[in-house]
């Protein structure tokens, strides 16, 4: 008979899957691109079947099928899985952190502590970026010819992106876009996220505002709202080592390092923004504002942090942020979820970095000078492009086409950077969702149940 009293065999943690998941993905992917394995078929490609006018999927390379009809398929399930919940985890989740609150004193403190902590580190970091940019001048380096084919090869999907860069809101347009006239419209619309927010925000006044039996009934329902949407996301984010696998190989199979090296200096210049951004800034802000130790609160979220990196999208990172601020970090729950919710799309650092290096870096390409003035034009813009950006992959990229016509940049000149900017994506969108657990800790500062920031080790 077994011992009944022996210790049951610990899981291993859902980051160290993810971990694994990411490398062999990754490793994968770089050996079916660069032995040749992509090249294989299932059958002869000169056969009557291949050959015809609808050529079986056999006859297609082995890799290409495996990724059409496995990967690809996974990936964009889980993508989907997500962000279906995503609408009522992120309405329940700020109503109830509103509601926490207990008063509209308290909401407005938070809120513009949130708010100046967001224009700041954003300011910071765009600032970082066009330092750099203008110091390491990558876009001077780029082979014509390189350039030529990148963007042949990117000419319709660039034209979509300028498409929508145009047709999109602008100015007070936008600006009044936040308050919607339908809020079942926007809930139903993923790009128009800041409308829900500001409904829901209205939403947890009222509750705050409205003391009776009713409004407290009404409250405990949205609190399971929250519950039951955690639950069903926690059942989903199982299956994130498998989606972290799909996503690698995808990515790697497809373009190796080829073009990251082709593009090299671009990307090292926003690879090193990013991580000088998040590695310095972030650290100097928790350690001399937040009395935190950097390593700890580094530790702490790097689950959050991988989340990001694989997904690329802080909204589909929000709930496993969410239960990182509530687990790891223990942050105070009111000011957690009205933090994370309102930063997965308002605040976005390394979105806002992204876009000004990536305008500079298409000016020094097409030979535009851009004027001091017109440099601190590109900021300003940036950083409110990061508030507005939709946190969804490459949601950036129409806000990059925007601002390059502001500034006479040429705005198809964004094909340039189509081929790295799913990595790109995954680097900024780590910084953003690090960023959003930064400012909450800081916030979360002289609060009455905030916890004892962790010191070093």
């Amino acid at each position: 008979m077994a011992d009944s009293g022996a210790p049951a065999r610990s899981r291993m943690p859902l980051h160290w899957k993810i971990a694994i998941g990411f490398v062999a993905g990754l490793g994968l992917g770089l050996v079916a691109h660069y032995t040749g394995l992509t090249a294989w078929t299932l059958a002869d490609p000169t056969s009557a079947a291949c050959t015809g006018a609808d050529p079986g999927w056999q006859c297609r390379p082995v890799v290409e099928s495996f990724v059409a009809w496995v990967t690809e398929p996974l990936g964009t399930l889980f993508l989907s899985l997500i962000f279906m919940l995503i609408v009522p985890l992120l309405f329940s989740a700020l109503v109830v952190g509103v509601s926490e609150m207990g008063d509209v004193a308290a909401l407005g403190r938070i809120g513009w502590r949130t708010l100046a902590w967001t224009v700041v580190l954003s300011g910071l970091a765009v600032l970082l970026g066009l330092v750099m940019v203008n110091l390491f001048r990558p876009g001077d380096g780029v082979d014509p010819a390189l350039a030529q084919q990148l963007l042949a090869e990117s000419a319709q999907r660039t034209a979509a992106i300028v498409h929508d860069s145009r047709t999109g809101a602008t100015g007070m347009e936008m600006l009044l876009s936040i308050v919607p006239q339908n809020a079942v419209g926007a809930a139903s619309d993923n790009a128009n996220i800041l409308a829900l927010m500001f409904f829901a925000l209205m939403f947890g006044i009222g509750l705050v505002l409205t003391k009776s039996e009713a409004t407290a009934t009404l409250k405990r329902g949205i609190e399971g709202l929250f519950e039951v949407s955690m639950t069903l996301i926690g059942l989903v984010i199982r299956l994130a080592p498998v989606a972290v696998f799909c996503f690698m190989f995808n990515l790697a199979v497809l373009f190796g390092w080829d073009l990251l090296l082709r593009l090299g200096a671009y990307v090292l210049v926003v690879v090193g923004a990013l991580a000088l951004h998040m590695l310095v800034t972030y650290s100097l802000a928790l350690k001399l504002v937040g009395g935190w130790s950097p390593l700890a609160f580094f530790r702490s979220v790097q689950e959050a942090m991988l989340m990001a990196f694989s997904t690329a999208s802080s909204n589909a990172t929000l709930p496993t942020a969410l239960r990182v601020a509530d687990e790891n970090l223990k942050l105070p729950r009111k000011v957690s979820r009205f933090v994370l919710t309102v930063g997965a799309t308002a605040n976005q650092n390394g979105t806002a970095l992204f876009e000004g290096v990536t305008v500079i870096f298409l000016a020094q390409f097409f030979g535009v000078d851009l004027s001091i003035w017109q440099q601190v034009l590109v900021m300003l813009v940036c950083i409110l492009g990061g508030i507005g950006t939709a946190g969804v992959p490459s949601g950036s990229l129409p806000v990059v086409a925007l601002i390059c016509t502001m500034v006479g940049v040429p705005a198809e000149g964004i094909g340039l950077v189509l081929g790295v900017n799913h990595f790109l994506d995954m680097c900024r969108t780590t910084v953003n969702v690090t960023g959003d657990l930064g400012i909450a800790a800081l916030v979360s500062r002289g609060e009455d149940d905030a916890p004892e920031p962790p010191r070093a080790a």
